[in-house]
Order: structure tokens, then sequence, then C-alpha cells
């Protein structure tokens, strides 16, 4: 059903950007009906979730906030724990490995209105990593790389309206967008408070650390 996505953010309580335009006008169901799905929850009852709940309801945040599979995120969350460091040493490792994720680079850059077309548009070998073809959408960029879009692909409808939206929305400090290029470079490590999703990641890790 096409409000599938809608009824994850309404479930959570957050709006987790995941159709695009859409939430980002009124016709947000999170604007229109602030509320989990389900006739009772007009109500808007409370409930004392245990910590396990409240644990399993962070991690589902986290994991839709990038909009991945529970065996991609899951093999994160499992990578940052082995390193055996600090609580907010692995928080910050594992944001760091989500946000600088290939698809969540071309969403935050503005070449596509959602992970999911973000994640369809690589793998249709849309975009360039330092001038050579990429169409994994995981693949891990560092500071200094630049994503670019195919010469052939600069003309399509898409990149056009989405490129002409882009010069309206503020882009993070840590990367450079030339419009006329139609290129980005990743000019700088953020800190952990510029790119912090709406979510308490240190009980996602204790989630995964049972």
């Amino acid at each position: 059903m096409k409000n599938n996505k809608c009824k994850i953010c309404r479930r959570l309580g957050v709006k987790l950007l995941l159709k695009g335009e859409k939430c980002f006008s009124p016709k947000c169901p999170m604007i229109k009906k602030p509320f989990p799905p389900g006739m009772k929850s007009k109500r808007m009852r409370r409930h004392n979730l245990s910590e396990y709940g409240i644990e399993l309801k962070e991690k589902q945040k986290l994991k839709n906030w990038y909009n991945l599979q529970e065996n991609q995120f899951k093999k994160y969350a499992k990578e940052v724990l082995d390193k055996k460091k600090s609580a907010e040493d692995l928080t910050a490792i594992l944001i760091k490995k989500l946000e600088f994720r290939f698809d969540n680079l071309v969403f935050r850059i503005g070449f596509a209105s959602s992970h999911s077309q973000a994640r369809q548009l690589i793998s249709h070998n849309h975009f360039l990593i330092n001038g050579k073809s990429v169409n994994i959408p995981s693949y891990q960029l560092k500071k200094g790389d630049k994503i670019g879009i195919r010469s052939s692909s600069k003309k399509k409808a898409i990149f056009q309206e989405l490129l002409s939206k882009s010069k309206e929305e503020k882009i993070s400090s840590w990367l450079s967008v030339d419009i006329k290029k139609l290129e980005a470079e990743i000019i700088s490590y953020p800190t952990l408070e510029e790119f912090l999703p709406p979510v308490e990641v240190s009980t996602v890790l204790e989630y995964y650390s049972r």
C-alpha cells in the first residue's frame, strides 16, 4: 500500500522523510494524523514501554531513518560493537558509517528526494565517485570524495528538477555542491551534533549488545 511508509512514521512518532517531497508538504500524514495508526490511537493513550520496548522502538527509528533492511542495519551495529570502545565513540562510529553511505549522501546533497530514490538512481548507474562509475548504494565515501552525475544522465528531467530545487535548500556545511557542474564534494568530517538523527543511538547499540 502507498501509505505503508507513512504508517511507519506515525507508529514511531517521528518524521523519517521516507516519502520525499510529500514529507515537507501539508499532505504529510504526520501533520494530518500525528498519532499511531488504528482507531484507538486517536485517544493518544500513553503506554509505559519496557526497557526492551524502548530499545526496539529506537532501533526501528534509526533503521528507518536511513531506510535500511534489518540485516543491513544489524551488520553495521555488530561491526561497531566489536570495536569495544566507549558508548560515545561507538555512537559516533555508527552514525558516521550510516551517514557516509553513498545513497545517504546522494539524498543529503539533493540529487534525490528520498533514500529509496537515491538507491534506485545509484543502481541504474547515474552517478560517479571521483570520476568513476559506482552502482553500490552502500559504498562508503570519505573526506575529499566527489560525487558527480554521468554526462549521459545530466539532461534527464529528474536531475534538472531536483537540482533546481536544491538551490533553495540549505546544504550541510561539510558538503560543497556545484550546481552548474552537477557535482558535490565532502569537504570535512562533521561533528556528531551536525548529523545526529532524532534517536537515542546508545539505546540502539544496547539492543544489539544483548
